[in-house]
């Protein structure tokens, strides 16, 4: 199941692709989205990275297992201002994404993909805020 704040939308965003926005404000400590996820097996990580859906997974646990979260989850943009977190819920297997900030009406949602200067996947891209 997925539940997300229903006032999100997406757009497509100049040399980032899709992007994740909010329609009305969204309060600083907010659930934005609990994303269900497609659990994937090291192998099924390796062979991803010949495909687009490289760009879409999240690295999930300690053993080189992945994940596709499902709604909006694998579509939050990086920024290393991100004024969104998420939380993975290994044993739920969820991904939670929270306001860390109030978020303005119009606003990308961003995630950071590293955790407190601790990378939690590589970025593979250069950075476009």
């Amino acid at each position: 199941m997925s539940n997300r704040l229903p006032f999100l939308y997406i757009q497509d965003v100049k040399g980032k692709g899709k992007s994740v926005f909010t329609a009305q404000v969204i309060p600083k400590g907010s659930s934005i989205e609990i994303c269900p996820t497609i659990l994937l097996g090291s192998a099924d990580c390796a062979t991803i990275h010949d495909t687009k859906l490289h760009d879409y997974y999240f690295l999930w646990g300690t053993s080189g297992d992945g994940a596709i979260a499902l709604g909006f989850g694998s579509i939050y943009n990086h920024s290393s201002q991100a004024n969104a977190d998420y939380e993975m819920l290994l044993k739920e297997e969820l991904i939670s994404i929270i306001a860390i900030r109030d978020i303005e009406a119009g606003e990308e949602i961003t995630i950071n993909y590293m955790d407190n200067g601790e990378q939690k996947s590589v970025l593979w891209f250069e950075e476009i805020d």
